[in-house]
């Protein structure tokens, strides 16, 4: 029951931040001088990267603990963040090409940026695809941790593409030096839109942890009433 309450709690929370990052999205968050209002995708552009940036950290640490430990929570928690981190991953490579269409004329066709993102993608794909078509629980757990340890390197990658390889059309660059800043409304706006996105990755993480449980007991009720059966038979 408190595990229940306390979900109904997070989810609540989760709903009005989004509601208040929506505001702030929308109405107090200055117009852009150059883009104009398609630049207010940035504040869920940006918190989704950032976001799935952090879900590909839990499933490196994750993997990291379940080859050292072989605990079964690690093995969850990688699992998890991996499926959910693809939700905010997709998310970027919809939002990065909507944003730089009507601001650059382009879709962002062979960005650095993008495409590293675009290889980031594909590596949460092969992640849960390793874990889903690999009958061997073990074999799959052990084989995506290693997959998700080496393809954690794609993390920086995707950060310092821009800084490392110019391309013809600018970008957006936060924290990147002169001409970099944002006005201090759109900082408040970007981290309460963080906030948002961090506590909504928070909870569906959650939820998926209770799922890989729930399935487990289901699995163990299913083998213990076959064994009555069959004993009984």
């Amino acid at each position: 029951m408190r595990k229940s309450i306390s979900a109904t709690t997070h989810l609540t929370i989760t709903l009005v931040w989004i509601l208040v990052a929506l505001y702030l999205i929308f109405y107090y968050a200055p117009q852009e001088a150059t883009m104009g209002e398609v630049q207010r995708i940035f504040y869920a552009h940006v918190p989704s990267a950032w976001t799935a940036f952090l879900a590909y950290f839990m499933v490196f640490l994750g993997s990291i603990a379940y080859l050292w430990k072989r605990t079964r929570i690690a093995d969850d928690l990688a699992y998890s963040s991996a499926e959910v981190g693809f939700i905010f991953c997709t998310c970027v490579l919809v939002t990065g090409p909507l944003w730089a269409k009507p601001a650059w004329g382009i879709w962002w066709t062979w960005d650095a940026r993008l495409t590293s993102t675009f290889v980031l993608w594909l590596l949460f794909i092969s992640y849960l695809m390793l874990r889903s078509y690999v009958l061997n629980p073990g074999r799959a757990a052990v084989l995506g941790a290693v997959v998700g340890i080496l393809g954690f390197v794609d993390v920086p990658i995707v950060y310092m593409s821009i800084r490392w390889w110019r391309t013809q059309h600018p970008q957006p660059v936060i924290a990147g030096g002169e001409g970099s800043g944002l006005d201090p409304k759109m900082w408040i706006t970007l981290l309460v839109s963080w906030g948002a996105c961090l506590c909504l990755f928070a909870y569906l993480v959650r939820q998926r942890l209770w799922l890989a449980e729930a399935r487990r007991e289901l699995t163990l009720m299913r083998r213990e009433l076959s064994a009555r059966t069959e004993s009984s038979a």
